[in-house]
């Protein structure tokens, strides 16, 4: 099993066995009672990026990435959108198409590891000096690795990268660096969900985004998922950031309730009524029968803030 194979697909697993969900705070909640795994196939970019990751654990990696380019169609700010597709793409030795992936991965996130140690393989296997570059700023991290670093994958990437720029092993054979193994897909996406929810709950919420990055990486740009990121960012007073995870639930499932919910409740704590007006009438709409996202964010509008604290 090659390291660094697993740690450009690290966390990319499939889903696992469906637990009871939890909700969070006072009001809205992920979305439904059920678990991403359960729920995830109802809208597209799930769909594919667990169509992709199953690709990938059959080693069809062309399949792959034609599943991993739908997930970034439907939800282009998805950061494990774009890796998974690099990852495709390198197994497909479409090396242009792994660093355009890896590009954009690069772009959304900068200090992401997998993305920056991806595209300096892409690049190297292209022949394009640049890929000097990924191994400078690989190597920049590894000299500043301090608490909250972890040292032993970036050595590993970096020495990948390495030998690749150096035309090792690495280059040249994509079967090499992209070895798979099951460990990759042990992981339990829905455990790392439900256990989120209750740090949320107990407003651990540095935790909490820890235990979302790894159930988003299981099941791809899930809006349950992409919801709690925006609460938990929210509470951490991080609205800007909050409303992105808000908007990306939004594009993904235009009526989902949790989203909604805490986006109207995001406008209401930035002083925006009539932005949290516009949410309301749209979740009296879905709900036509009434719903608790509603009437919890009525209460919000009420008082102007969050009811009872």
């Amino acid at each position: 099993m090659n390291t660094f194979r697993i740690m450009l697909l690290a966390g990319v697993f499939a889903g696992v066995a469906t637990a009871g969900a939890m909700a969070a705070g006072s009001g809205g909640g992920g979305g439904g009672a059920e678990m991403p795994s359960a729920s995830g196939p109802r809208y597209d970019a799930a769909q594919e990026y667990a169509k992709a990751v199953a690709s990938i654990q059959a080693k069809d990696y062309k399949t792959a990435a034609r599943s991993a380019q739908h997930v970034t169609d439907a939800a282009p700010a998805s950061l494990d959108g774009w890796k998974l597709l690099g990852v495709a793409q390198s197994g497909a030795e479409n090396w242009k198409g792994a660093r355009k992936a890896y590009e954009r991965a690069v772009k959304l996130s900068p200090d992401d590891l997998p993305s920056r140690a991806g595209l300096g393989l892409a690049l190297a296997n292209l022949k394009d000096p640049k890929a000097q570059d990924q191994l400078t700023w690989l190597k920049a991290k590894a000299a500043d690795c301090g608490a909250g670093c972890d040292a032993a994958t970036l050595k590993s990437l970096t020495a990948e990268v390495e030998r690749a720029v150096g035309g090792g092993t690495a280059a040249g054979q994509p079967s090499a660096a992209l070895e798979a193994g099951s460990l990759l897909f042990a992981a339990a996406g829905d455990q790392a969900y439900v256990q989120a929810v209750s740090l949320i709950n107990e407003k651990r919420y540095d935790e909490a985004l820890a235990e979302l990055d790894a159930a988003r990486t299981a099941f791809g740009p899930h809006p349950d998922i992409l919801t709690y990121q925006g609460y938990t960012w929210r509470k951490k007073g991080q609205f800007d950031r909050a409303e992105g995870y808000y908007k990306q639930a939004l594009a993904l499932a235009p009526d989902h309730r949790g989203a909604t919910e805490y986006y109207g409740e995001l406008k209401v704590e930035r002083g925006d009524t009539a932005g949290a007006k516009a949410m309301l009438a749209k979740l009296d709409h879905i709900c036509a029968y009434g719903c608790a996202e509603a009437e919890e964010l009525r209460r919000w509008i009420d008082v102007g803030g969050q009811p009872g604290s």
